[in-house]
């Protein structure tokens, strides 16, 4: 006979028993077997005054007969669900604490126990008590869920009738001790205090910002090591020798804003500064970061495995959670069922890529950001002929950062938007979709401009005689005269040195003077002599949470990820910062969940979700975009080319010459002053009649790209397939070399469902006899042969 499925709870009052002594009767049906009912003590409602959520609504709706109308029907239909509710007010605020009956958390258990193969699970004697967690997560579900008037309390907040609603801080002072001060920044975190506090999600969320950090640590000290690798270099580098001692070199004219020729050797000390981040060491480094973003993500995978064995979620399931607190909120709840509309993922598909297209046309317009800004800061005098560049890149980085902020904001609506009209069936899946919409478009918004300088910047310029003009009129921006490197990596520190700086100012110092200010109106009004009253009032003026409170922060690591990873070849001490942010970023974090926002809903995972997607996502990309700076961006595969196909070392190493003499000269076109299609403009012209520039062009052939640019272009292709391959299967071997779970928690769940199947055998028969023939215990060792 097949199996039925359990049916769902019910739940009625015993006859002849008082509300104390109501009990929940449960009955499960298993294959051909018919299970006694399973009495579950209600206990006493009124015990306890403990209260999970608090509403808080303007003393004037009192006096506005619609509104106090719909809030007497809403907390009555609370009522009749089995909340309970007490009123509180002061001379501003109405208060209204609410509290689930026992009843509605005995029926959660029912729902979620699953009585394994043919058995039932045994019953305590006296049932453990709810997690305050559990408590607040399935009021919070009730109270957001549908009235019978097609209201949620969302929509009676819009309308006025109520202000807000919050769970109580209660019990917090071991977490303000061990965990909420910048004293403890190097000590371990309580995860499991976090978890008993806030729920899973925000656990695993500090679990996993703090192997990240710890992480990081390697990835740092790598980081560090390249770049002062470099400083030993400094003065011994045969390129930044060559250019240092370049006194008969002149450069053409960058740009509209400069009008003369300058000496070669006036860059000497850009150069050396460029080749602290581009040398040799780039690639190596380069590497690691991809074999770093894979151990980082297996081992992390590894250590979720075990918290969550630790915490017996290992087989806990979401939809079925989701089920179980539909079917608490309303008995008569009908299952929606998973479905896909092409019609929609078409319109949604064309919305994401219109915004791309705004990203990147965001990106355009901060390249015609920079080529006016080079024209103003040369007509206007503010700045010296070779310090326009840098201004140039320095305000332009500014400006980009600026774009970030308002990008963001316009971002979060319309991911919003377009969730909404894919209509998810849970929250969970809401949150995953919304989740990818944001990410991506974050990412555009984030990197675009990035892009553009690392592999465009530079490279659509034309030659001094016949440039490439906006509109006609302006020339486009050049690299810096030290290379695109110096851009990419000026432009990377600025971005990431204030996202971190001044995100985690605003991050503590917007809600710490919010809290003050609220303080400070609360103390101009007489304070109440209800110490519940008070408390309630005391949490009413932290700062508010919302659903995004702990996405934002997911959020803003995965950006922070993405910068130590994406781009990290021109940047070597994107991992050093961010290691310094996220030991602040604990804190910050730990101290405004606890002492200057209100309490956050509790919400149980197993994982972090679609985050893990992303994470995977971004070490990808960082690999391919990686590959690119050293081939495209870098001076690595020209300098590696020169020396073994053009230079003196290419019939064989010769010790008394360095085999780099000459690659600078090597790399520079010529370009005849007389070409020029407005020479007299240009200082001391009279007495050049040739000057040098970065390309790799004919000057007898029209300048027209030469030979040697052919031959580059193909290593360099072939040096980024070989790149990323060998990258890409160095992650590969690592993810298979580190197992996603420890074998402890295989066999620890493997154990579990043995001794569950073992102990499913020793059920009496239905007659009432013991099956024969059973096994040994579990506990002991035995093989059948």
């Amino acid at each position: 006979m097949p199996r039925r499925r359990a049916k769902p709870a019910s739940y009625s009052a015993s006859p002849g028993l008082s509300q104390a002594e109501e009990s929940l009767q449960i009955l499960v049906e298993t294959e051909g077997d018919s299970i006694p009912l399973m009495e579950i003590n209600a206990g006493d409602t009124q015990a306890s005054e403990q209260w999970d959520f608090v509403l808080v609504a303007d003393r004037r709706t009192q006096r506005n007969p619609k509104q106090a109308c719909q809030q007497r029907r809403f907390l009555e239909e609370l009522k009749r669900k089995g909340f309970h509710y007490k009123m509180k007010e002061d001379h501003e605020k109405v208060f209204f604490g609410v509290r689930a009956d026992s009843r509605i958390f005995d029926q959660y258990r029912t729902l979620l126990m699953e009585p394994h193969g043919p058995a039932v699970r045994v019953q305590p004697a006296r049932p453990t008590p709810i997690p305050a967690t559990t408590r607040i997560r399935i009021v919070n579900f009730v109270l957001n869920s549908k009235t019978a008037a097609g209201d949620t309390l969302e929509d009676l907040v819009k309308n006025g009738v109520f202000e807000t609603r919050f769970a109580l801080h209660k019990g917090e002072d071991d977490l303000r001790k061990k965990w909420a001060q910048w004293r403890n920044m190097v000590h371990k975190q309580p995860i499991d205090d976090i978890r008993d506090y806030f729920g899973e999600k925000v656990a695993l969320y500090f679990a996993w910002l703090g192997w990240y950090t710890y992480m990081l640590v390697p990835a740092a000290v790598a980081g560090l090591v390249i770049f002062l690798s470099g400083f030993s270099l400094f003065n011994a580098s045969q390129i930044s020798k060559e250019i240092c001692e370049a006194q008969d070199i002149l450069l053409c004219p960058r740009g509209d804003h400069s009008r003369r020729y300058q000496k070669l050797s006036d860059t000497c000390t850009f150069a050396k500064l460029t080749h602290l981040f581009d040398n040799e060491g780039t690639v190596v480094f380069a590497i690691f970061m991809a074999l770093w973003a894979t151990v980082f993500l297996e081992i992390w995978k590894r250590k979720r495995a075990s918290v969550v064995l630790h915490w017996d979620l290992y087989g806990w399931d979401e939809d079925q959670e989701e089920i179980a607190l539909e079917l608490i909120n309303c008995p008569d709840y009908k299952l929606r069922l998973h479905q896909h509309s092409y019609l929609r993922s078409t319109a949604i598909l064309i919305v994401s890529l219109l915004m791309i297209c705004l990203m990147i046309g965001a990106a355009h317009a901060l390249v015609v950001y920079r080529v006016l800004a080079a024209a103003l800061f040369n007509s206007t005098l503010l700045f010296q002929e070779e310090q326009v560049t840098t201004a140039t890149v320095v305000t332009g980085a500014l400006v980009h950062y600026v774009a970030i902020v308002i990008m963001t904001k316009i971002n979060k609506y319309v991911a919003l938007k377009l969730c909404d009209f894919e209509k998810p069936r849970t929250f969970s899946e809401r949150e995953s979709k919304f989740t990818i919409k944001f990410f991506t478009l974050q990412f555009f918004a984030h990197f675009s401009s990035l892009i553009y300088i690392a592999f465009i910047l530079g490279r659509i310029n034309g030659h001094p005689g016949k440039s490439v003009r906006l509109a006609g009129m302006w020339r486009l921006e050049e690299c810096h005269l030290s290379g695109c490197m110096m851009d990419l990596f000026l432009q990377m520190a600025i971005i990431m040195g204030l996202k971190q700086t001044l995100s985690n100012c605003v991050e503590y110092l917007g809600p710490w003077l919010a809290h003050k200010c609220r303080l400070i109106r609360a103390k101009l009004s007489h304070a109440s002599e209800d110490p519940e009253l008070r408390d309630w009032q005391r949490n009413y003026l932290l700062n508010p949470v919302n659903t995004f409170s702990l996405f934002d922060e997911f959020m803003e690591m995965m950006i922070q990820y993405g910068f130590t990873t994406i781009f990290v070849a021109a940047f070597p001490l994107a991992p050093l910062l961010a290691l310094f942010s996220n030991l602040v970023e604990i804190r910050l974090d730990a101290i405004k969940m606890v002492r200057l926002q209100r309490r956050l809903v509790p919400r149980k995972a197993k994982d972090i979700g679609t985050w893990l997607q992303v994470l995977e996502t971004i070490g990808v990309l960082a690999v391919i975009a990686n590959g690119m700076v050293i081939a495209f961006t870098s001076e690595f595969i020209p300098r590696v080319v020169y020396k073994y196909h053009y230079g003196p070392c290419r019939q064989g190493a010769n010790p008394g010459v360095d085999c780099l003499t000459g690659y600078v000269n090597h790399s520079l076109s010529v370009f005849h002053t007389k070409d020029f299609q407005d020479p007299i403009r240009i200082e001391g012209s009279e007495n050049v009649t040739e000057c040098r520039y970065r390309d790799y062009r004919n000057d007898q052939d029209n300048y027209n790209l030469s030979k040697q640019f052919w031959v580059l272009l193909a290593i360099r292709l072939v040096f980024l397939i070989v790149f990323e391959h060998v990258a890409l299967c160095i992650k590969l071997i690592a993810a298979w070399f580190v197992p996603d779970v420890p074998q402890s928690v295989k066999n620890k769940v493997l154990e579990h469902k043995y001794r569950t199947l073992w102990y499913g055998r020793q059920r009496p028969g239905r007659g009432g006899a013991r099956p024969q023939g059973l096994g040994p215990d579990p506990q002991q060792s035995h093989s059948c042969l």
